[in-house]
C-alpha cells in the first residue's frame, strides 16, 4: 500500500497511531552516563573506589567497565560553569556480590578513602550504603537479602518501598 505525502492544513491534526500495549523494551544491559567536571580525574576515583577499568577515552569523555562489558559508566565533561541541580539522577544502585560482612568491608573501604557516605538503610529486601563521587553523584552499594524477585516485589509493596535508617559497623580490611 502506497501513501501519498501531503502537508497538514493549519486546523488539521495528524492521524493518531494507536499504541500497541504488547510492545515493550526488553532491556538486557544498561549503562549510566554522568556529567562531571573533569572526566580524567573522575575516572581515577572510579578506578580506585569502584575497581573499574578504563575501556576508552577521548578529550571530553572516559568510558569505564566493571570488567564484563565494554562500558558500564561513561563520564562526560560538563559545560563550563555547570552546577549540580536538584532535578535528575537521585542515585545509581550497584548490587554487590558477597555476604553482609563483605558489604560492611566496602563500607570500611569507603571511609578509609574519605568517600562521603550519605546513609545506610534497610529496604526490607536488602541493605543500602549510599555515597557520592567527587562531583556529588550519588551511588548505592546494595546488599540483597531477598533473592526471589517475586517475593521482593511483594515485600516492597507491603512496606511501601521502605528506606529506613539502620546503623552498621564498618569492617576494616
Amino acid at each position: 500500500m502506497e501513501h501519498e505525502e501531503r502537508e497538514l492544513g493549519p486546523d488539521e491534526e495528524p492521524t493518531p497511531i494507536p499504541a500497541d500495549p504488547t510492545v515493550r523494551p526488553r532491556v538486557r544491559r544498561t549503562h549510566l552516563s554522568l556529567f562531571v567536571r573533569d572526566p580524567a580525574a573522575s575516572a581515577e576515583w572510579y578506578e580506585d573506589v569502584l575497581g573499574m577499568e578504563v575501556t576508552a577515552r577521548g578529550p571530553q569523555w572516559v568510558f569505564l567497565s566493571f570488567g564484563r562489558k565494554h562500558h558500564d559508566i561513561a563520564l562526560i565533561r560538563a559545560e563550563e560553569g555547570a552546577v549540580a541541580g536538584g532535578i535528575g539522577l537521585q542515585h545509581y544502585g550497584l548490587e554487590v556480590e558477597g555476604d553482609l560482612d563483605e558489604w560492611r568491608r566496602l563500607y570500611g573501604m569507603l571511609l578509609a578513602k574519605n568517600v562521603p557516605v550519605v546513609k545506610t538503610t534497610d529496604h526490607k529486601i536488602g541493605f543500602g550504603l549510599y555515597f557520592t563521587d567527587p562531583d556529588g553523584n550519588r551511588f548505592e552499594f546494595f546488599h540483597e537479602t531477598v533473592t526471589d524477585d517475586e517475593e521482593g516485589k511483594r515485600i516492597l509493596g507491603l512496606y511501601n518501598a521502605p528506606s529506613e535508617p539502620v546503623e552498621f559497623e564498618p569492617l576494616r580490611g
